[in-house]
């Protein structure tokens, strides 16, 4: 007993290099970040000044900072919600016995792979307002009647990023869907085949239980990679039209790299962050709700009770910009 114990204690030792080496990438950089937020650093000069809460109460009070605010909350509503509808169909039709299913499964991972200033470039391409595919197959059509600039107009520009970016996203949570929906016992779609169970009942009976905890693990890790969004905006964009498509990392590289202001680059830079940590919290208690009552009781309801919590939080930071962008922010 006494040496099972004292092998116990020594356990702790084992990850002890590898907390050591995170401390120092991760750490490290964090507390010079926030300690940088709070003064007047410059990127390239020597010496600094404390200067409190200024860089915060700045950048809230900032019109440019809001209105990157709403467009990064934008961006990440539509994009996650595409790649979740689209994901989720394509992982329910690969589970689905025809021929080709493997090829189609291989060939769906391509826009995943694809580095994302490659895919960026591509769909500038696609929606190039002279020789676009885009424009051409629309105009054969019939459903436009001119070549438009998609991405040259405030009112389409966030729209086709976000298409572009969940076209290359999808895949993930489809592979996700797929994997959870292999794990579903054959046993239980016969019997439900059996009952005469319809596509929406068993959906909701057989698959969704087991669909909950992958799709929320999806959702978490594409809300986050959507809301610190940067590379896909500026290659296609790089903010505009008229800031239209200019995300909060945008605001964040122009402070610290273009203007080189490193503190207030480094405040807003922890705003996002503290943003993502509140979306990541509420993700993850939706989670565990699901994975407390739902899969334990075979019920859907308490899947849907968390989504409505996600949707709540959507819902409150959007609140949150509209108050920003009306000024009333303490100056």
């Amino acid at each position: 007993m006494i040496e099972n114990r004292w092998m116990s204690s020594r356990a702790w030792f084992l990850p002890l290099p590898l907390l050591f080496i995170m401390a120092a990438i991760i750490g490290w950089p964090f507390l010079w970040t926030a300690w940088t937020s709070f003064t007047n650093a410059k990127l390239i000069a020597s010496g600094a000044d404390w200067v409190g809460l200024s860089n915060y109460i700045n950048a809230l009070g900032n019109p440019l900072f809001q209105s990157a605010l709403l467009v990064t909350i934008k961006f990440t509503v539509i994009s996650v919600l595409i790649e979740f509808a689209v994901g989720l169909s394509a992982g329910l039709l690969l589970d689905q016995d025809f021929r080709g299913r493997t090829l189609l499964r291989a060939l769906m991972i391509l826009p995943w792979a694809l580095p994302t200033v490659v895919n960026a470039t591509m769909w500038r391409l696609i929606y190039q307002p002279d020789f676009g595919a885009l424009n051409s197959m629309l105009t054969q059509l019939g459903m436009i009647d001119s070549y438009r600039s998609w991405l040259g107009e405030p009112s389409s520009a966030l729209w086709a990023v976000c298409l572009a970016d969940a076209w290359k996203n999808f895949p993930l949570v489809a592979l996700i869907c797929l994997a959870a929906l292999q794990s579903v016992p054959g046993e239980l779609k016969a019997a439900a085949t059996i009952d005469g169970a319809g596509f929406w009942k068993k959906f909701r009976a057989v698959y969704l239980p087991f669909l909950v905890g992958p799709l929320t693990v999806a959702i978490v890790l594409r809300t986050i990679e959507a809301f610190k969004v940067f590379d896909i905006i500026w290659v296609m964009t790089r903010g505009g039209p008229a800031n239209s498509t200019k995300s909060l990392s945008i605001v964040v590289y122009q402070e610290a790299f273009s203007f080189q202001r490193a503190g207030s680059g480094a405040s807003i830079a922890l705003i996002v962050a503290l943003i993502s940590a509140v979306l990541t919290a509420l993700y993850v208690t939706a989670m565990l709700m699901t994975v407390t009552f739902g899969i334990r009781t075979g019920s859907a309801l308490y899947f849907e009770a968390a989504l409505v919590i996600a949707l709540l939080g959507f819902a409150s930071t959007v609140a949150l910009s509209k108050f920003l962008m009306r000024g009333e922010v303490i100056e």
